[in-house]
């Protein structure tokens, strides 16, 4: 039983980590699907219908249709940066999910692959480097269309990363922590329930962070890096069958993690509305389960939000986009901060 044990132990984690890779992928195709019915029922017509029940295998289809389309690289392109962009964008997107924490467990810690103490520090300075898969598949591909597309990617990047760091650094100081387990945890309380969390206490960074984290996906109305009516295809103008869906691949699993990080810092993460009140009642596992499926829910809203936005709103022009970032949500986010200290710190000296 020991070397049972000893070996589970080693396998333990793979193994997770092998499931997570996989729950990604599904969440992509499930992703696309779902975007093609939205997109379909705002403008009134059918999306998918053919491929599986209700058109739902039509995103595993085009999987395959992927993996069998030729791979072209530009003849005077680099070709081994043109190979690593993609990768380097989806290893990103999915390393990423790895440090959320999905429930708590019955022994009171967190339901994380990766749960460390400075989880959201990981987490901003991973997205952050999301930029250079970008960058690097513009300049590779020897295309100017690519390359505007990548350097219109890196402005947008740091325009919106600076407000969106500060908007996550007010949630800091209400949580007095970086851990993403302690910062969901801080919004458990018996009595304010659903009001304690941060979309009700910080609303102003609630806000701010979601339209920096619709930024980052590159997602309309913030699709410049790609505005196919004035780049062809942006920074992908140059790639076909795998490389192409990778890049495909990583926006979903970017939308995906962006939803996950709005449910933890401002909808309470896991937590059941006014928990408090009835968790002791409930048997440990069965609680956790409910905390999975509860924060799936969720999750699910704000990607459906996303997607919404998207076939909903037009796309802003350059000048715009960097005008809103540079003198509204960042002046906005830092006035936030200052006023989120004062508050924080003015309870500290009343209480204490």
């Amino acid at each position: 039983m020991d070397a049972v044990a000893a070996v589970w132990e080693v396998l333990d984690l793979p193994i997770v980590i092998f499931l997570m890779l996989n729950f990604f992928l599904i969440v992509a195709s499930t992703l696309v699907y779902a975007e093609r019915k939205v997109s379909a029922f705002i403008q009134e017509r059918s999306g998918p219908n053919r491929v599986g029940p209700g058109g739902f295998f039509q995103s595993f289809a085009d999987v395959f249709k992927l993996m069998f389309k030729e791979n072209i690289v530009p003849a005077q392109g680099n070709e081994f940066i043109h190979s690593l962009a993609p990768v380097l964008m989806v290893v990103i997107a999915m390393t990423t999910g790895a440090l959320i924490p999905w429930a708590r467990t019955p022994g009171g810690e967190a339901l994380a692959i990766a749960p460390i103490g400075v989880g959201l520090l990981v987490v901003l300075a991973m997205t952050s480097i999301s930029v250079y898969g970008v960058t690097l598949a513009g300049w590779s591909s020897n295309s100017k269309y690519s390359l505007l597309g990548g350097l219109r990617s890196s402005a947008q990047m740091i325009s919106y990363e600076l407000a969106m760091g500060a908007a996550a650094l007010s949630v800091v100081l209400y949580s007095g922590s970086l851990d993403l387990f302690e910062i969901v945890e801080n919004q458990n309380h018996p009595a304010a329930g659903i009001f304690a969390w941060n979309w009700f206490r910080n609303p102003v960074g609630f806000i701010v962070f979601s339209i920096c984290a619709l930024a980052e996906t590159n997602r309309a109305p913030f699709d410049l890096p790609e505005a196919e009516q004035e780049l062809v295809g942006g920074y992908h103008t140059e790639y076909s069958g795998m490389k192409f869906g990778m890049f495909f691949l990583a926006e979903y699993v970017n939308l995906w993690i962006a939803s996950l990080l709005i449910a933890t810092l401002f909808m309470g993460g896991y937590l059941l509305p006014w928990e408090a009140l009835y968790a002791d009642a409930l048997p440990p596992v069965l609680l956790t389960v409910l905390q999975v499926g509860f924060f799936l829910a969720k999750v699910s809203f704000f990607a459906f939000c996303f997607i919404w936005i998207r076939w909903t709103l037009p796309r802003f022009n350059y000048t715009q986009l960097s005008t809103f970032g540079w003198n509204y949500l960042l002046p906005i986010a830092i006035a936030n901060i200052l006023v989120i200290a004062f508050l924080v710190a003015g309870y500290q000296l009343i209480v204490g």
